[in-house]
């Protein structure tokens, strides 16, 4: 590795042989020197776990000029940990999580891999972005990402982020000349009506799958929701402060006198 390109972090949710990845891989690569740390199977849906129970392994899979290549056993989480104080030889420049099967916008974002992956690079002091491409297509192509990724990758390395701030970015799937640019959008209030389809094993045993349906419940603008339904890349800038500001001092007042 170089130290006079940045040192890029590449992680996902999907694995490492996904498509999304190799491709942001080689978006990355464009633009600085790469390290991957992603997990060696499919990790959807896992949002901010972490690995305490068992151990952990990591896997050396390839390394050439700019480019260090690594599978983990662990959780998305667990790779950026590893990419941080197991793997790289200086602190990273910029942390880059996708690119996603099936979109991880609004209340999505809370049970994401990818996005915990950005967000715990926020943790760490790493400007972060997580990328997701509004298909679950196995064969869905990724190329009209590519011109947004960079550009986002490039104006963050510029400019960096707000200390615990990453970026959650979400393509519509359209060919790369309907695409009509970037919105800046808040995550849309919406959530998740689940189901769990009970079915039978051959010993008559019950098992389940999770299914639902995805309720939009917010007619306001400026969403994510709206902007991939117009066309656009959705651009949400995303913290990991859960607390609940607005109703601080309503809460205090519970207790005043008490």
């Amino acid at each position: 590795m170089t130290k006079t390109r940045p040192l890029i972090l590449v992680t996902n949710d999907d694995g490492v042989t996904a498509p999304g990845i190799r491709a942001l891989i080689q978006y990355m690569r464009e633009i600085g020197d790469v390290v991957v740390v992603a997990p060696n199977q499919g990790m959807s849906g896992m949002g901010h776990a972490i690995t305490i129970n068992s151990t952990l392994r990591l896997y050396e899979k390839h390394k050439e000029e700019g480019l260090q290549e690594y599978s983990c056993s662990g959780t998305p989480v667990d790779c950026v940990k590893f990419g941080v104080k197991v793997v790289a030889d200086r602190p990273f420049d910029l942390l880059v999580s996708g690119i996603n099967h099936g979109s991880n916008s609004s209340i999505n974002v809370i049970y994401s891999g990818t996005m915990s992956a950005a967000i715990e690079g926020a943790i760490e002091g790493i400007p972060a972005l997580g990328f997701s491409l509004n298909s679950h297509d196995i064969n869905a192509d990724f190329s009209a990402c590519k011109k947004y990724v960079q550009q986002l990758a490039k104006k963050v390395l510029e400019k960096g982020l707000p200390k615990g701030v990453c970026l959650n970015v979400n393509f519509p799937y359209l060919p790369k000349e309907e695409i009509k640019g970037i919105k800046v959008c808040r995550q849309a209030n919406a959530y998740w009506d689940e189901n769990f389809d009970e079915r039978k094993d051959p010993f008559g045993n019950s098992y389940y799958w999770l299914s639902g349906q995805f309720v939009n419940m917010d007619g306001g603008e400026s969403t994510d929701e709206e902007a991939l339904k117009e066309g656009y890349v959705s651009v949400v800038p995303t913290k990991f402060d859960l607390t609940a500001h607005e109703f601080r001092k309503e809460l205090e007042g519970w207790f005043t006198g008490a």
